[in-house]
């Protein structure tokens, strides 16, 4: 019996520890942001708290803890289908099942108990103290490996939104002239471009595009520090992560970190960020008003005519008419920042406008898709309002029938969540809603004949066969992921 305890016991924790360090890789090994800013904090009762209770009590006052252990892994199990973002089994995570499970062993051979919670949180302690370790060594290589690289010239992008969508813009531009290599799809941590400069950055690279993104205050000085650009951008500033960052001023500050750069030669700002422009530093937007109010001088660099349709964007800088086969009007700014930075690395009008006539649209930012004789708009990948309000007026262009399937916007306060509510309920025929999270929202604010609930992404398909129909317009705006 005691032999069937342990193995129901070691099923348990590790059941448990899946749990645990799959919630914290979600929000990059942050227990406070686990704790503190899950979006589904009932999770942790269901699938944490009560499960440890249960067996606590039943396992110490019977021989009936495997039942406890048996209900408990096959509601995980239920769980664990239905996420659409798995655990990855990466070096650190095995590490820290190597580690659980030896203070587990180690405690049940010194005091005869079956623990939980102490295997689990000395684990993450020690796998914290371990990763600290190996981070300092990777990148000590990887500031090796930059300065080595004589001819490098770096570009650093930053935004509240838009960043890797300017990223590829400049990348693709650049490649005309110069060996352009950028950060792969949305990494913009540390430690995400320290793995990326060890394992990925060419050496015989020219320019390297580098994404930095940012949670708190420090983020982005830390990527400055490390990588430190020889030109800048930073896009537009707004609300993105305001439950992280509590006002709009810690999140300008934070995005000028990127200043703190030692050999700037060239930024360009958006006039959001509300800066006094310098000898190298200039500034560019879409409107003069902003910047009057505030006593600060009009744009350098204005973007004027913006037009969009469901075939491509233009927009007039400095004298000059541009257009790409990319989608939206906020991306007139992006492609903007892209031009500007293209210009200074010595392209000229008509190499940009060609690079331009070939640039592809980032995958799930506004592209479009036609399949099955209906038109499909994949902004999945765009979580904040500028952009989402843009898709919307972009869809409202269609003649015909028109769907829009989101979860809302997150980590943002609902005052921008009714905004969009309301304006989903003036454009769109079907409004469909993923998730909990903003769904009382959109109930109050959506016509109740327009309003869908979808409560799980596996009832995607069915909805969609039911919902819309040859000739109609399906835009997928934001897409959480599940645990969201």
């Amino acid at each position: 019996m005691i032999l069937l305890n342990f193995l129901f016991y070691a099923l348990f924790i590790l059941a448990m520890g899946y749990y645990f360090i799959t919630n914290l890789q979600w929000y990059s090994y942050k227990l406070n942001r686990v704790l503190f800013h899950h979006t589904k904090t009932w999770w942790h009762f269901v699938y944490f708290l009560i499960p440890f209770a249960l067996y606590m009590l039943i396992s110490y006052t019977s021989d009936y803890g495997f039942v406890v252990v048996i209900a408990y892994l096959a509601l995980l199990f239920h769980w664990y289908r239905e996420l659409d973002k798995p655990l990855v089994w990466t070096g650190r995570v095995k590490r820290f099942f190597a580690a659980m499970m030896f203070f587990a062993i180690f405690i049940v051979v010194l005091l005869s108990c079956f623990s939980v919670i102490f295997p689990i949180f000395l684990a993450y302690f020690i796998s914290l103290f371990i990763e600290n370790m190996l981070f300092h060594g990777f990148k000590a290589k990887a500031e090796k490996k930059i300065e080595a690289m004589d001819n490098l010239t770096v570009v650093g992008i930053t935004a509240s939104y838009g960043k890797t969508s300017i990223k590829n813009y400049i990348e693709h531009l650049l490649k005309v002239k110069y060996k352009t290599y950028a950060t792969p799809r949305s990494i913009n941590t540390l430690g995400g471009v320290m793995k990326d400069v060890n394992d990925d950055l060419p050496s015989d690279t020219e320019v390297y595009v580098v994404e930095m993104g940012a949670r708190g205050e420090g983020d982005i000085s830390e990527i400055t520090t490390f990588v430190n650009p020889h030109y800048v951008v930073v896009g537009k500033i707004g609300p993105a992560h305001i439950e992280y960052f509590k006002t709009i001023e810690n999140i300008r500050n934070t995005k000028m970190e990127i200043l703190q750069t030692s050999r700037l030669k060239e930024a360009w700002i958006h006039e959001s960020a509300m800066v006094k422009p310098e000898t190298n530093i200039h500034t560019f937007g879409e409107k003069e008003n902003l910047n009057i109010k505030l006593n600060l001088p009009a744009p350098k660099y204005v973007i004027e005519d913006v037009q969009a349709t469901l075939d491509e964007t233009s927009f007039t800088l400095d004298s000059v008419r541009y257009s790409a086969s990319i989608l939206g009007a906020f991306n007139a700014m992006n492609l903007a920042a892209a031009v500007l930075v293209a210009k200074k690395l010595g392209l000229n009008d008509e190499q940009i406008q060609n690079q331009l006539s070939t640039l592809k649209p980032v995958n799930h930012r506004l592209q479009r898709i036609d399949a099955g004789g209906k038109v499909i708009l994949d902004d999945s990948f765009n979580g904040n309002i500028d952009g989402m309000m843009a898709a919307f007026e972009l869809a409202s262009t269609y003649e015909g029938r028109k769907v829009v399937i989101t979860p809302g916007l997150v980590e943002v306060d609902d005052a921008l969540n009714v905004q969009v509510a309301k304006k989903a309920n003036e454009v769109f025929d079907v409004v469909v809603v993923t998730g909990d999270l903003n769904y009382a929202i959109f109930k109050e604010y959506v016509d109740e004949e327009k309003l869908v609930k979808l409560s799980a992404k596996s009832e995607m398909e069915a909805m969609l066969v039911e919902q819309t129909a040859v000739g109609d317009l399906i835009l997928f705006a934001n897409d959480a992921p599940s645990f969201v």
